[in-house]
């Protein structure tokens, strides 16, 4: 299906499609015209030609990245992960998980028997003050919960495997080793970047001396959605994070793996960690880039990096509905130009307010929108003001949708696989009401006629991920001790 079924275009496509403002500002737009909601949130419809666009662009840059003489420049990194194969099924035994991604580390227990999965865990609170002290602190900390974790379980005189799910961009130089390359999404700790980061796990670890783990794999979140899904659907071939980031990895054969500098034995593939958070770096999205993305990019921790990230990503989308927001209302199309404190407060429109505005769909009640507005000190508003804040709500979340598309879209094409599952973790897929839909839809669009696509939620990827990744590792670093014994005439177990 080329052209999208009125009928099944999700409720908030249905709103941008259908919406028409009835307000004029005494403010002028650039042309001279009267300021309108219209030519406020105009920069956020783009064209069919500007997906496909920015689809030249991401593959342009994947090239970048995958190339020996390119990828010193590339903006989007392309890191192999030395991850090589999906699970069979078999893998077993109990393996400790850790998950870093944002302000919660969780710690997981998981046993895994076959298809079957059991696990436990519990989530632990970053400080601010640790996010942005020094790496030491940051490691000890963990440590410091890894040993909690354990004394609950009454693991601490157990020796047990550990996989580490990092989501921050590292370059790997091995399954456990891992070179943190610069920090994201808030974290700034002193002494990490440029080192190995189970290097800096293992020695506070040491530091304490008294828990017995080992870090056989530190992966990225994206391989930890891939790796949950592919236990359960061996098709699986991309994993894809919509969360408090953006990121994804995929299944690239060694040969247009340039950088590959491991074996090259079976299977002749490894997935890749595209770090597509960084597509734009360069100046190859400012053709799309509004005044808004400018802003949010400006007063950002990292300015002037994760460009395609801040379009779209959960740690950056309500503050981009909220200075449009705040634009009509100086303009007075909006609240009849009275705001709050609140409203006015950078970072403070949260993303969630715009799942949940959304979630109103054709509710003419206007229930969650008028929540939303309670928390936001919002006292006198219209029934038109809460359809206006629903229209840039819905523009703004459509666009996010729409780019990881392209994105998701570029790999499958290049992939060129007949049928491919995505596997997809993080609040922003898992909470919208219609993300989902809509990169249904615009993925379809995009794709060569042919290619059979699903995008499937993965259940706790950045915990199973991780326990299946090292299980796997260990395996096959089983199955090829037994091959090397059989051919030097060892029998197995000795």
């Amino acid at each position: 299906m080329n052209m999208i079924d009125k009928e099944n275009v999700p409720a908030n496509a249905r709103i941008i499609k259908t919406y028409s403002g009835r307000r004029k500002s005494k403010k002028l737009a650039s042309d001279g015209t009267p300021l309108t909601v219209e030519n406020v949130v105009k920069p956020f419809i783009l064209s069919d030609d500007d997906y496909k666009k920015i689809m030249d662009v991401m593959l342009d840059s994947f090239n970048q990245g995958l190339g020996k003489e390119t990828n010193a420049k590339a903006a989007v990194k392309m890191f192999p992960t030395y991850v090589r194969s999906v699970p069979d099924g078999t893998e077993t035994g109990k393996v400790l998980a850790l998950d870093l991604g944002g302000t919660n580390f969780r710690i997981l227990l998981i046993s895994l028997d076959g298809q079957e999965v059991n696990m436990e865990s519990k989530i632990f609170l970053i400080p601010q003050a640790i996010m942005t002290g020094t790496g030491e602190q940051l490691f000890d900390h963990i440590a410091e919960c890894i040993h909690k974790f354990m004394k609950d379980h009454d693991l601490l005189f157990h020796k047990i495997p550990l996989g580490f799910t990092f989501s921050f961009p590292c370059r790997q130089e091995g399954l456990n080793k891992a070179i943190l390359t610069h920090w994201t999404k808030g974290f700034k700790c002193a002494g990490v970047e440029g080192h190995d980061i189970v290097q800096l796990l293992h020695e506070a670890i040491e530091r304490r001396g008294d828990i017995d783990v080992n870090c056989l794999a530190v992966i990225n979140d994206t391989v930890g959605a891939l790796m949950s899904c592919a236990h359960e659907d061996r098709k699986c071939a991309v994993g894809l994070i919509l969360g408090t980031g953006t990121n994804a990895c995929y299944i690239e054969t060694l040969e247009n793996t340039e950088l590959w500098d491991g074996d090259t034995d079976e299977p002749h593939q490894v997935m890749i960690n595209t770090e597509w958070g960084a597509l734009g770096n360069d100046g190859s999205l400012d053709f799309i880039m509004t005044d808004y993305d400018k802003q949010v990019d400006k007063h950002s921790i990292n300015a002037g990096q994760q460009i395609y990230e801040k379009m779209i990503s959960g740690m950056y989308m309500g503050e981009i509905a909220r200075l449009v927001i705040e634009k009509l209302r100086k303009a007075k199309l909006l609240f009849n130009g009275k705001g709050s404190e609140e409203l006015s407060e950078r970072g403070r429109f949260y993303t969630k307010y715009v799942s949940e505005i959304e979630s109103d769909g054709d509710d003419s009640s206007f229930k969650c929108t008028k929540q939303v507005f309670a928390e936001l000190n919002l006292t006198k508003y219209t029934d038109e003001d809460c359809r206006i804040v629903q229209y840039v709500c819905s523009l703004v979340s459509t666009r996010a949708a729409y780019l990881a598309s392209a994105g998701i879209a570029t790999l499958l094409n290049k992939m060129n696989r007949p049928e491919v599952t995505i596997g997809v973790d993080g609040s922003l897929y898992r909470f919208h009401p219609h993300f989902h839909d809509l990169m249904e839809e615009k993925i379809r669009q995009l794709v060569k006629p042919g290619i059979k696509f699903k995008l499937m939620l993965s259940h706790d990827g950045s915990g199973k991920g991780a326990a299946i990744v090292t299980a796997v590792a260990n395996r096959l670093a089983l199955e090829k001790e037994q091959k090397l014994n059989a051919k030097n005439g060892i029998p197995n177990g000795e």
